[in-house]
């Protein structure tokens, strides 16, 4: 069965264009309404973006297929910890080959340039069980078994230094961290988040020099290799039937979710989607005053339309096309120059951002709902087109 006003749309698409274009000044006021709300809403979610993708940095790169973390853990930011007897406990159930410990901390970084200190992320692990997926650190381990030696991470914030020139040209870079005298064996690529300037990674033996003697009873994720073939599901059962309450066992996935949910209950992450929400109400607003004008300037046209025999939804029908027609043009626009944004806003923040095919697509659908909304509150004014007042 087919809807009327779904007939007329396919079958007299010029009707709309013709509305629209008459008047090029009132279409182009509108493209820009629209493209200015589509670009609200593509960089809010950008922020949305930044602040989730800059969250899990570490977690993305891990490598492991179960987690072990303290229960009172709901960010990576927390530094919850649990005893690393824990680890010995899980190594020793059916089914898993290794658990290696994981130290994420935070430091103080002494610039070497210019003194300032600025806090970054120190991640640590043992060289000899790697636990990243990054080639760039993997391909130093030699470096970090050293005394006090780190690698720095190439897309940190400028105010940490441009260590990455620096060390290219073959300087020798030695800072402070939390007072410790420091020398950059390395560079990696990882990126920063928005709350936190740069990471720098090092091994389990610097670690402890930084932090002290018992920082290594102390490891913040337990990284679990599963053997081939073993049911995943059950094997954390095992395990968490073999260890304390107060840690739990998630797969990877799980804690990428644990802390994207913990961000977006964040006071930043409730501002972004509520901009989100703004540019879908501004959109709305804008198409709504073009289609409300334009459908009031041609009142006796309707009306006519109605004396020949129109309904209602028919005439619907044309106001969806123009409410079509509008969200093409303002999308457009608003996404190229959102691309541009895009670009700007991963070179300030070094978090890597590019344009998602599944984001274009769901703002445009976005854009669309929000000018056919517009389109059926502008109706209202259609039903006062009374046929007698033309003759």
């Amino acid at each position: 069965m087919k809807l009327p006003f779904a007939n007329k749309l396919f079958q007299e698409p010029p009707l709309g264009w013709a509305q629209l274009s008459h008047k090029k000044i009132r279409l182009l006021v509108a493209m820009t309404g629209i493209a200015f709300a589509d670009i609200l809403i593509f960089m809010n979610l950008g922020f949305t973006a930044i602040l989730y993708e800059g969250s899990t940095l570490i977690h993305e790169h891990i490598q492991g297929d179960l987690m072990l973390i303290s229960k009172r853990t709901q960010t990576l930011f927390e530094r919850e910890s649990f005893s690393r007897r824990y680890l010995y406990q899980a190594a020793a159930v059916e089914g898993v080959a290794s658990a290696r410990p994981l130290y994420h901390s935070f430091a103080h970084w002494v610039n070497p340039w210019d003194k300032k200190i600025t806090a970054i992320a120190v991640t640590a692990f043992d060289p000899e069980q790697p636990v990243l997926n990054l080639p760039q650190v993997n391909q130093n381990i030699e470096q970090i078994k050293l005394p006090n030696v780190i690698l720095f991470d190439g897309k940190s914030q400028p105010s940490l230094g441009d260590v990455p020139k620096s060390f290219a040209q073959g300087e020798t870079i030695t800072t402070e961290i939390s007072g410790r005298r420091i020398r950059v064996g390395g560079i990696f690529t990882l990126g920063s988040h928005m709350f936190l300037n740069g990471h720098v990674i090092t091994s389990d033996w610097n670690y402890m020099r930084l932090f002290g003697a018992d920082s290594l009873d102390k490891p913040h994720v337990g990284v679990l290799t599963l053997k081939p073939g073993v049911n995943v599901q059950t094997t954390i059962k095992n395990i968490q039937a073999r260890l304390p309450d107060d840690v739990k066992i998630m797969t990877r996935q799980e804690f990428v979710d644990t802390e994207i949910a913990y961000w977006s209950a964040h006071i930043a992450g409730i501002v972004f989607n509520f901009g989100t929400i703004m540019g879908f109400i501004v959109g709305v607003v804008i198409v709504y005053q073009i289609l409300y004008a334009d459908v009031s300037d041609r009142l006796p046209e309707y009306a006519t339309l109605k004396a020949m025999g129109y309904s209602d939804i028919s005439l619907l029908g044309i106001v969806f096309q123009e409410g079509v027609i509008l969200a093409v043009l303002g999308f457009i626009p608003g996404f190229g120059v959102s691309i541009g944004m895009y670009n700007l806003l991963g070179t300030l923040t070094r978090v890597p951002l590019v344009m998602r095919s599944d984001v274009a697509v769901q703002v445009f659908i976005i854009t669309a709902i929000m000018c056919l909304i517009s389109a059926a509150i502008a109706m209202r004014k259609l039903q006062t087109a009374d046929p007698a007042d033309v003759f």
